[in-house]
């Protein structure tokens, strides 16, 4: 049974730590996200990624915020309202149907949600399904180790065997790096 995280503690995603351990917009910049890239934001929670997504694709870009949880989508809409920002689109979407046409996204994203799928093979399958050829995967994971917050350990993808999931779904050109000392990233082309 995967980790599923729970809503009542949305709090938890933006906090002073995690902005120095995972600075969002830092991030994307160094994950190379570019003006104009048309991003699926998977599992966008609150818009912890989305919100400076959004900023960095410009106007002539879009991000899509796609998440399981109606409560998180209002945050991401009312922070996008605040902000002024017209380029993110919410969509309310099941684990294993993203509610997107084929090979329309540039830029897949996924932040510390894979640990909580049920079945990895079946959604990577549908986020192939979504990226256009020539499109990234961008993958932050929990390294697989106990630390003080996150997942319990057991529930942690190992990024080998993520590595492996992603060559058996075609993807080329992975690249893995450390993020920090709790995060790894894989990146890969379709």
């Amino acid at each position: 049974m995967s980790h599923k995280f729970d809503v009542k503690n949305r709090g938890k995603l933006d906090n002073q730590k995690r902005r120095e351990i995972l600075p969002p917009e830092e991030t994307l910049k160094k994950l190379k996200l570019k003006k104009e890239d048309i991003m699926a934001d998977i599992g966008c929670g609150i818009g912890y990624f989305t919100i400076p997504a959004a900023k960095i694709v410009g106007n002539k870009g879009t991000v899509f915020a796609l998440d399981i949880s109606p409560q998180m989508l209002e945050e991401v809409k009312n922070k996008a309202a605040e902000e002024n920002i017209q380029n993110i689109k919410t969509i309310r979407v099941n684990e294993n149907d993203l509610k997107l046409q084929d090979e329309t996204i540039t830029y897949a994203f996924l932040s510390n949600i894979l640990h909580e799928v049920e079945n990895l093979e079946m959604f990577l399958k549908e986020i192939k399904r979504i990226v256009a050829p020539g499109g990234k995967i961008v993958i932050i994971e929990w390294e697989k180790k106990v630390s003080d917050y996150g997942p319990p350990i057991h529930h942690r993808i190992d990024k080998h065997d993520l590595e492996v999931f992603l060559k058996n779904n075609e993807y080329r050109n992975l690249v893995h790096m450390n993020l920090g000392i709790d995060f790894y990233v894989i990146t890969g082309e379709k």
